[in-house]
């Protein structure tokens, strides 16, 4: 199982807005926008997929901790999986600090399931991150867009759910070439 977390927010994270002018008029009124606090208010979600499937979308207000990680997503999420599938479940996640919290281990242990380790800063070997930009296009071409909290959060429940298990099951079977591609760039060798 390939999974993330990700932040949906109405404004872009970098607290910046983008618009398009017309050469010359950076100054003009029409063309600036007073702010006296920048809203940041989104979700954080959590998702995992696996060729035939996904979880549950799981959307918070909170930041994550290790105790939010283990007693929401690998209690109620990532453990169900593992007993679907048998002990051929192999487990992603990325370096987040809550993921490597001791009690994030020790329940990984209890339960048996083997996680693999992502080098840090390598979103692109995880394709959950594709799919988190699949969600954010599906929340944008949406009319009327969501207005408020509680219609975001629908909003990616209901997208979450309709993205195309096809295109989910494209990224993870072109995970054989990302890697071939990652080791090839980076200058190692493969032995195959």
């Amino acid at each position: 199982m390939f999974s993330d977390e990700s932040r949906f927010s109405f404004q872009s994270d970098s607290h910046r807005t983008f618009i398009w002018r017309a050469p010359g008029t950076r100054y003009h009124q029409e063309n600036t926008i007073e702010r006296h606090r920048y809203g940041g208010a989104g979700w954080l979600v959590w998702g995992g997929i696996i060729l035939g499937s996904r979880t549950d979308l799981h959307v918070q207000s909170v930041t994550m901790t290790g105790h939010i990680y283990r007693d929401v997503i690998l209690e109620q999420h990532v453990r169900l999986f593992r007993g679907a599938m048998g002990a051929e479940f192999l487990f992603m996640d990325d370096n987040a600090r809550p993921h490597r919290a001791n009690i994030v281990d020790e329940c990984l242990q209890s339960e048996d399931i083997t996680r693999t380790n992502l080098p840090a800063y390598s979103p692109d070997l995880n394709p959950i991150e594709h799919v988190w930009d699949m969600l954010g296009r599906r929340i944008a071409a949406r009319q009327p867009p969501p207005t408020c909290l509680p219609e975001l959060r629908r909003a990616l429940l209901h997208e979450w759910c309709n993205i195309p298990q096809d295109q989910i099951d494209n990224l993870i079977l072109s995970m054989p070439r990302r890697c071939k591609a990652c080791i090839a760039s980076s200058g190692r060798h493969t032995p195959y």
